[in-house]
């Protein structure tokens, strides 16, 4: 048996669970209202105040979705109630980020500045010139947003210029040497 798996799921004050007969999975909270679909090799219900997730056989499969499937309902309830976060720094001269209305707009070495519309769920904050947090209750959609805005310009790998993640660690690569 799963370890992660067999582990309930405590339901925090304030937030309303609903599974419905085809395992569609309904998370409300103060931070907003999650959806998701789950397999039905595995089975999901609510046990005095708390969320259970089973599976019904033991096949692979079934194994590998029953711990994976209690991490994404968990992270669906700490999403609605705490919310996630990524943050994002640039790095380089004449790098800088803004926002305008929805949009955050990247001066990072191009042509032009890069736009990136601010998708539903998710809110993008930029503090300085230098450093952008994205945040929204899902934590998929939070980290894919942070993924696409870090891919406009991923750190180089001899100066360190770009767009990394706030703790990242690039390592530098020795620039080329003359002839001896």
């Amino acid at each position: 048996m799963s370890r992660i798996g067999r582990l309930p799921i405590e339901i925090p004050k304030g937030v309303e669970v609903k599974v419905s007969p085809d395992n569609v999975i309904t998370v409300k909270g103060t931070k907003g209202t999650l959806e998701k679909k789950f397999p039905p090799i595995v089975n999901i219900e609510i046990k005095d105040n708390q969320l259970i997730v089973t599976r019904n056989g033991d096949d692979k499969e079934e194994r590998a979705m029953h711990g994976t499937t209690r991490a994404i309902i968990a992270n669906m309830v700490k999403g609605v109630t705490q919310g996630f976060e990524k943050t994002l720094e640039i790095v380089g001269i004449g790098y800088r980020a803004a926002k305008q209305g929805k949009k955050l707009v990247l001066n990072v070495g191009y042509s032009h500045p890069v736009e990136i519309e601010e998708e539903p769920g998710i809110e993008i904050v930029v503090e300085g010139n230098n450093k952008i947090i994205v945040r929204g209750a899902d934590k998929e959609k939070v980290g894919q947003v942070a993924a696409n805005i870090r891919r406009v310009r991923e750190p180089d790998a001899y100066q360190g210029k770009g767009i990394r993640y706030a703790g990242e660690v690039v390592r530098l690569k020795e620039g080329k040497t003359g002839k001896k």
